[in-house]
């Protein structure tokens, strides 16, 4: 498989990018973001864009791509709508428009979240997002995790999100165990988009437990 991946330096988007490069059916994976990931591998392309909401320069990279994980994202706290809407709404749909364009019926997970089908500002886009997706020529999923633990040296981009890491670690064990159904790691969601990418998923819209039935997790 080609796989593209959007967001790969934030902490989902590390997690799939991992897991990309460490599985054996992957043989080239594209990333497009507007900073370098660190990471050298030769399976590996970046693509630097000043601007995702317009990733049309990315079409050569992009033709020829099997499945694209989007995982940009950011939190509502402090943002006004249009603002969070451009990057939640613009970037990921125009991004499905060119691939749907270059690549029709191929695989394109976007990453969204739990809650998403409430009434707060920041769930009525994701929810126009999933939307505006689902009715593309794409094989599209939509990912609903919640807590996700971060894995292999794993860090979030938004230093709240680190600190309650770093303040919940001791607790990670003891909600596997009280909720392994919820329970996600960036190593288990990576390799689940891998896995839809791979044989598809029987729902459209996967929750965490639906996110964790694809691996084989009761």
């Amino acid at each position: 498989m080609k796989v593209a991946i959007f967001g790969a330096t934030g902490m989902v988007g590390q997690g799939v990018l991992r897991e990309s490069l460490l599985a054996t059916d992957v043989t080239e994976v594209v990333v497009l973001g507007r900073s370098s990931t660190g990471v050298r591998d030769p399976k590996l392309t970046e693509v630097l864009v000043p601007d995702l909401a317009d990733v049309s320069s990315a079409r050569t990279a992009l033709s020829g791509v099997d499945a694209c994980f989007f995982c940009l994202g950011i939190t509502s706290v402090g943002m006004k709508e249009p603002e969070y809407r451009h990057i939640t709404y613009d970037m990921a749909v125009n991004a499905g428009r060119l691939l749907a364009e270059l690549n029709p019926g191929m695989t394109f997970i976007y990453v969204s979240g739990a809650g998403t089908d409430g009434k707060a500002m920041w769930a009525r886009v994701k929810k126009e997002t999933e939307q505006a997706l689902l009715a593309m020529p794409l094989n599209a999923f939509m990912f609903r995790p919640g807590f996700i633990q971060p894995m292999h040296g794993i860090r979030s981009k938004t230093r709240l999100y680190n600190t309650l890491y770093v303040i919940a670690r001791p607790l990670f064990g003891l909600y596997k165990r009280l909720a392994p159904r919820q329970s996600l790691t960036t190593e288990s969601i990576g390799q689940a988009m891998l896995q839809v990418a791979r044989s598809g998923a029987p729902k459209r819209v996967l929750e965490a437990p639906d996110i964790n039935a694809v691996l084989g997790t009761p």
